[in-house]
């Protein structure tokens, strides 16, 4: 009997398994999930809270730490060394008690034991130089990385600590209480590399004349960022996402040769004591020159500091506050300009420190482009805080607060290309931009690269244009990003992707954001409302650690506009835009009922006798359509005149057009995203107009829609995206009469014409 009742029951089970089965599989059948591409992005963004509000703006409750450095640096330009002494003081604004700190080892990614190369797979190449070919096989590893002689807290007792590759834990004696401060010292050095070698963000390089320059940065333990986001913000550094860093204030001295001239973040503070009296006298000249830089280095004083060799050391003092990092550069080669630059009731230097082999490049343009990028960014933000922003000559491109090395170098004899001039307007642009994305606007480059690369890139394009049209049209974008976006899908990764796991890490974090921001600018905000909530972005986060959803909600709280399908489709996916016209229909109007009117009636209950006055449109390729349609216009039907007559003024007629021709367009969309249709109709009598539609028309059919234009005029040819601007990976849709000219044919024209 147990056993017919576990049958019976068994039974029950499967019947009621295979019910609740055909239950889901109707469901499957009857409806779906939301896939429409204007879904809101509630599911990606995270949940508003008090530290970071559903508008976008920091909230009451947000908080974030504070790191005082005070720092003695000395330079040992014979061994190639630096070593440091520092005393860290912490202060733990957040809610939380925190029982150790992370400090950053940047430098251990040089170390003999780095992991880094490891964790790219490689293959034998094609063919090796000699010193390619020691340097993988032969030689001995570089002894990079910090070395840490002493970790004390300010009693000078020792701490605990535990280095795991580029990150070292701290373990505090208690735990350091909300409110509370933790001081401690440490005691490093470690051997520079020559960046040329190795390529990196910081390090050394040796001149054909013998002579050294030193470009120093990511030199110190420096605290990770500690949030309200995710706690402790301790991802590996392995060489390419960069930093995140909190504000504080500085007081730095490095020691130098004495015949060494530097420059750092932060403002001087014994420029007497560094500077000769000449010098010092134009360092002061060069605080009310506006115009054109003059020299506080000159070219002679460089000269003759580049042939001698001291064995004296000088002292460089520095503070510098509110600030995220330290950097500086030095040699004995730089000659050194200076202007200053007037942004509202603010005054800031524009620096620039090059050696003889730059000098024929960048006397006529570094300091230019820095005051030009200080004057743009400031515009499109806030005014620059600091008080200085430095262009440094070094065969790199890299950012830190107020200094930013960049390449661009002439000949032996001082002779440079267009494309080098350009290069080095471009990095130096790029670099000094980067002062205000990611070092005031303090997004987590580790973790979302995009926000301070992408970003910044866009600001980018607007000041370059600004300082030479010519040479940086604007017309290029976001058509240079169809390449990337039209390639190999398994080769690609949404924006929202860390950026050490992407594949294509210049188009991921560079140029495709910078793209979007472009076209939303340009084609889908208009600059008026995008200028306005990009200003407002940047005012509010200034000093401040931003999330991406931060930037997406302020974008949208500021300017009035349902972005998500931006976002969604330009940020978190691969997809790409290919719009393109399906089909072209003309119409003709009439006031005789066509069987589909007839039909649509009778539905009604309206028999073809009982229809009321009314016009119809007929199209060229149905077989109701006439010759005598063709030179039908508005103004021929009595019906119409009528209703005018009755319900508009005589002011509100003189408005009125007469359309003779009603054009039927069927929009198609193969690509995957959603995008704006930007429509230009050209008429036979030359004359072009153009219309856009909003991204919006693909709400409720993502495959094609169709739109209605009418016409006094008959229309030669209908191209959508004329000027390129939503980065169509296919034009071969794009107009009708479709493009038939092959590529021969093109090449063809353009030989002809050149």
């Amino acid at each position: 009997m147990k056993q017919f009742y576990l049958l019976l029951l068994s039974l029950v089970i499967i019947s009621s398994t295979t019910f609740a089965q055909n239950i889901q599989e109707k469901k499957e059948q009857n409806g779906h999930y939301n896939i429409s591409k204007f879904k809101q992005l509630n599911e990606e963004l995270p949940t508003p809270n008090k530290q970071h509000t559903a508008s976008g703006a920091p909230g009451y409750q947000y908080t974030q730490q504070q790191v005082d450095y005070k720092m003695d640096i000395v330079l040992d330009t014979e061994k190639h060394r630096i070593s440091g002494y520092q005393t860290i003081t912490y202060y733990n604004n957040s809610k939380d008690n925190l029982d150790y700190l992370w400090v950053q080892l940047d430098q251990n990614v040089r170390a003999a034991n780095s992991k880094t190369k490891d964790i790219n797979a490689d293959r034998p190449r094609a063919a090796y130089t000699p010193s390619s070919f020691t340097k993988d096989f032969m030689g001995k590893p570089f002894d990079g990385g910090f070395k840490i002689e002493a970790l004390k807290d300010a009693n000078g007792t020792d701490l605990s600590y535990t280095i795991n590759n580029t990150m070292m834990r701290i373990d505090l004696p208690t735990a350091l209480a909300s409110g509370k401060s933790f001081t401690f010292d440490i005691k490093w050095w470690y051997n520079i590399n020559n960046y040329k070698e190795d390529r990196g963000r910081s390090g050394f390089e040796i001149f054909e004349d013998g002579n050294k320059a030193y470009a120093i940065a990511q030199f110190y333990p420096r605290l990770a960022v500690y949030n309200n986001v995710e706690g402790w913000q301790n991802l590996q550094f392995w060489g390419s996402s960069e930093f995140a860093l909190e504000f504080g204030d500085f007081e730095v001295s490095i020691t130098t040769p004495k015949n060494y001239i530097l420059n750092a973040t932060g403002e001087l503070q014994n420029p007497k004591e560094v500077l000769s009296k000449n010098q010092y006298k134009r360092y002061l000249e060069a605080k009310t020159t506006y115009n054109n830089p003059i020299f506080i280095v000159t070219p002679e004083e460089a000269m003759e500091a580049s042939k001698e060799k001291s064995n004296k050391t000088k002292t460089w003092k520095f503070n510098a506050e509110n600030v995220r990092d330290f950097a500086f550069a030095t040699s004995n080669k730089y000659m050194w300009d200076a202007m200053a630059v007037k942004l509202n009731e603010k005054t800031v230097m524009a620096y620039s420190l090059y050696p003889e082999e730059g000098k024929a490049l960048w006397q006529e343009h570094s300091t230019r482009v820095v005051a030009n990028t200080l004057e743009v960014y400031s515009q499109h933000t806030f005014d620059y805080p600091y008080p200085h922003a430095s262009s440094i000559n070094v065969e790199m491109g890299m950012e830190y607060p107020m200094i930013s090395f960049n390449f661009g170098r002439g000949d032996k004899n001082g002779n440079f290309t267009e494309r080098t001039k350009k290069g080095m307007i471009g990095v130096i642009t790029h670099e000094i931009g980067h002062n205000y994305f990611p070092m005031i606007v303090n997004s987590d480059e580790r973790q979302w690269t995009w926000m301070d690369e992408g970003i910044n890139s866009f600001v980018e394009i607007l000041a370059e244009y600004k300082y030479d049209s010519i040479m940086f049209p604007m017309t290029k974008y976001p058509k240079n990003i169809v390449g990337y976006m039209k390639g190999d899908q398994s080769r690609l990764a949404p924006i929202m992707t860390q950026g050490d796991n992407t594949f294509n890490f210049g188009a991921n974090a560079y140029s495709k954001p910078a793209a979007g921001l472009f076209i939303l600018r340009q084609t889908i905000m208009g600059p008026e409302l995008f200028d306005h909530a990009f200003k407002t972005y940047a005012t509010r986060w200034k000093f401040k650690h931003p999330t991406p959803a931060d930037f997406f909600r302020s974008m949208e709280d500021a300017s009035a506009m349902d972005l998500d399908w931006f976002w969604r489709g330009w940020f978190y996916t691969t997809g790409n835009t290919d719009i393109g016209i399906k089909e072209v229909k003309k119409y003709h109007i009439t006031d005789k009922p066509t069987e589909q009117a007839i039909k649509r009636y009778e539905r009604f209950g309206i028999s073809k006798n009982d229809i009321p006055p009314s016009l119809y449109l007929v199209s060229e390729d149905s077989d109701e359509f006439t010759e005598d349609l063709k030179n039908n216009t508005a103004e021929d039907f009595s019906s119409l005149s009528n209703y005018i007559d009755e319900n508009f003024s005589s002011e509100e007629k003189a408005t009125l057009k007469s359309p003779k021709y009603f054009y039927e367009l069927k929009f198609e969309k193969p690509g995957d995203l959603v995008m704006p249709i930007i429509v230009e109709l050209e008429y036979n009598d030359g004359t072009k107009e153009r219309k856009q539609y909003p991204a919006q028309i693909w709400r409720k059919n993502d495959a094609e829609v169709t739109k209605v234009i009418p016409t006094s005029k008959e229309i030669k040819k209908i191209t959508i995206d004329p000027d390129q601007q939503t980065a169509d990976v296919d034009l071969s849709n794009n107009s009708w009469p479709k493009n038939t000219e092959t590529k021969f044919e093109k090449f063809k024209k353009q030989r002809i014409r050149s």
